[in-house]
């Protein structure tokens, strides 16, 4: 199967993200599960592969599946296959991801999405190395390197009754936190370097101009919540507008929605339907029975509000809201937004 990423590369020099690089290489070449935790963007399918090429595997299967790309009455027969028959639209027998990743690895991305369900054959298939088909009895041997990636808590969510514990207990033999872009000190120009140069080529330009160090410093400063990912696109995005490759690149957009057009939308920010809202006090007030707790609810509301519409740019947020940094990052505290 090819890689999930042809030109797949880590590129960085931060000791965060170099920490947790060397991590999945000492991984790498044990058979035992992975659980490769962080924000979107971070580089979760990267990491995964690294652990595939750098194992014994390296010339078997690597599968991936998205769990949350999957409706949740198909996602075991993704996972585990099916015979002709065992469900409506089930005309033939079909393997599932299980068996055509035998003797290599499977990459389950999403995990925290799975349904109580496919955890507990999730959590037998790891346990045993058999699979059984749905609609079948006959398990099926399978050899089968683990590697699962999730932007959730699962400990929390196991607290919750949301994740079994004892899968996560088979899962979480080695765990990799990959940093966010924002903590990666001095990564982000050699990262924007790195993307500018290769979209420059794309654009037949005889030479790389390179940034200004106005754009540069804007780099730096923004909050980054799409991790690598955004900054990618933000740096394509300002090769691709610039009509002077003989003259350093000035000129960053960052929000590619921004326009003095753009429709009005009541209340919500620009980052999508499911930013945050900021309540509105206004007209008769219901009945409240635990002041301190209400304003500190409203008070969560209006600090998450503003960190989505400064992009998570905590500096910038705290400008916004008429704070000091130092204060900004108490009531963060306060509210556990850190």
């Amino acid at each position: 199967m090819p890689p999930m990423q042809r030109d797949a590369q880590f590129i960085g020099q931060s000791g965060a993200f170099l920490d947790a690089v060397e991590r999945a290489s000492r991984a790498a070449p044990l058979r035992r599960p992975v659980l490769v935790i962080g924000e979107r963007g971070t580089g979760k399918e990267l990491i995964a592969e690294r652990l595939h090429r750098l194992s014994s595997r390296w010339d078997e299967p690597l599968v991936t599946l998205n769990c949350a790309a999957m409706p949740e009455t198909l996602i075991e027969a993704e996972l585990f296959g099916h015979e002709a028959g065992a469900f409506t639209g089930a005309t033939r027998a079909r393997a599932g991801r299980f068996e055509e990743a035998d003797r290599g690895t499977l990459f389950l991305d999403e995990l925290g999405t799975l349904s109580m369900g496919a955890q507990e054959r999730l959590l037998r298939a790891v346990e045993y190395g058999e699979v059984a088909r749905i609609g079948s009895s006959r398990p099926i041997r399978v050899d089968v390197r683990i590697v699962a990636a999730t932007n959730e808590d699962l400990p929390r969510m196991a607290a919750q009754g949301r994740f079994r514990p004892d899968l996560l207990d088979r899962l979480c033999f080695e765990v990799i936190t990959l940093p966010p872009l924002r903590v990666r000190e001095g990564d982000i120009p050699v990262l924007a370097e790195h993307f500018g140069r290769r979209m420059a080529s794309e654009m037949g330009w005889e030479r790389w101009p390179g940034f200004a160090p106005s754009a540069v410093a804007a780099m730096e400063k923004y909050g980054w919540p799409g991790n690598v990912r955004e900054l990618r696109n933000v740096v394509e995005r300002a090769v691709y507008r610039w009509d002077e490759p003989g003259r350093a690149i000035a000129e960053i957009t960052f929000n590619p929605f921004e326009s003095p057009w753009k429709p009005a939308s009541s209340m919500r920010v620009a980052d999508g339907d499911d930013a945050p809202r900021v309540p509105v006090i206004a007209g008769e007030l219901a009945e409240v029975s635990d002041l301190r707790g209400a304003v500190d609810a409203h008070e969560k509301a209006i600090v998450e509000a503003a960190l989505a519409r400064n992009r998570f740019n905590q500096r910038q947020t705290a400008k916004a809201l008429g704070l000091t940094y130092d204060q900004l990052r108490h009531t963060m505290r306060k509210h556990q937004l850190l």
